[in-house]
């Protein structure tokens, strides 16, 4: 069981009251997608190469806020009362033969990319996570108060 450590998000959640609802939320979303950018690429990096572009694992791993039917179906069971503002994702697209990459299967042994990657930037993620969202945060504050002062 992977266990990492946040301090701070109170102190964040009494200042994000500060920006309009959307502008809150745009903060967090820019800040988790800069957060996770490092994560995204060292998956890139562990994933297998195929033999075409088009077999590339690589190029389907990217960062978002959207994910598969499927993936949803099984995220809306496993987070039913967690009623986050923002969620961003990050892994492979929709393709089942991430899953036997990352895990095997009979006929395949794993070739693991996503848990190592986890594994490694897991707090340094979080890490810069803090870093972004306070920095973004800022940012959305002075367009704030520069769009107030000309109105």
């Amino acid at each position: 069981m992977a266990t990492v450590k946040i301090a701070g998000l109170k102190e964040l959640e009494r200042e994000l009251e500060k920006l309009s609802k959307a502008a809150g939320k745009s903060v967090l979303r820019r800040s988790l997608k800069k957060a996770a950018t490092p994560m995204k690429d060292l998956m890139q990096d562990l994933a297998p190469r195929g033999d075409t572009a088009s077999d590339d694992l690589a190029d389907s791993i990217a960062i978002g806020s959207k994910l598969s039917k499927r993936q949803a179906g099984l995220h809306r069971k496993m987070f039913r009362d967690d009623r986050a503002a923002v969620e961003m994702f990050v892994g492979p697209g929709p393709d089942p033969a991430a899953w036997n990459q990352e895990f095997g299967n009979v006929h395949h042994g794993a070739q693991p990319f996503a848990r190592p990657a986890w594994d490694q930037e897991a707090q340094p993620t979080l890490d810069r996570l803090g870093r972004h969202l306070w920095d973004e945060f800022d940012k959305s504050l002075q367009r704030a108060k520069r769009k107030a002062a000309k109105e």
